[in-house]
């Protein structure tokens, strides 16, 4: 197993996308913000079956290249499927779904992040 480095995984995920038609595809840079991940990916797909077919080729373009993905959260009759690639968390959305959750948004502000962070118990 090949150990890619982040922008190795980043170029891989942006080809693989744009291979299959993926639209308005965006990086953001947020090892900033959190430790979870050091950019996230996003991108519209234009139908429920767009988010399966891109989700699908991503895990089997990632597992070729020697980059198991961690997880992956969305069903096949999702409006939004989440590839979890450790150092890069991918989002696959259709429009709707983009404008709805803004992750845009949110991960640009770290006010609207700290907004929605649990405060620890003492």
């Amino acid at each position: 197993m090949t150990a890619l480095t982040l922008d190795q995984t980043v170029s891989l995920v942006i080809d693989t996308l744009d291979d299959l038609k993926a639209k308005n595809i965006t990086t953001l840079q947020i090892e900033h913000l959190t430790e979870v991940a050091e950019r996230i990916i996003i991108c519209d797909a234009t139908s429920k079956r767009h988010v399966k077919a891109l989700a699908d080729k991503l895990g089997a373009a990632t597992k070729e290249a020697g980059l198991m993905p961690l997880g992956r959260e969305g069903d096949k009759d999702s409006d939004w499927t989440l590839v979890d690639l450790g150092s890069v968390v991918v989002h696959i959305m259709t429009p709707q779904a983009r404008e709805f959750y803004d992750l845009e948004g949110l991960w640009s502000s770290p006010d609207a992040l700290r907004a929605l962070s649990v405060a620890p118990k003492d």
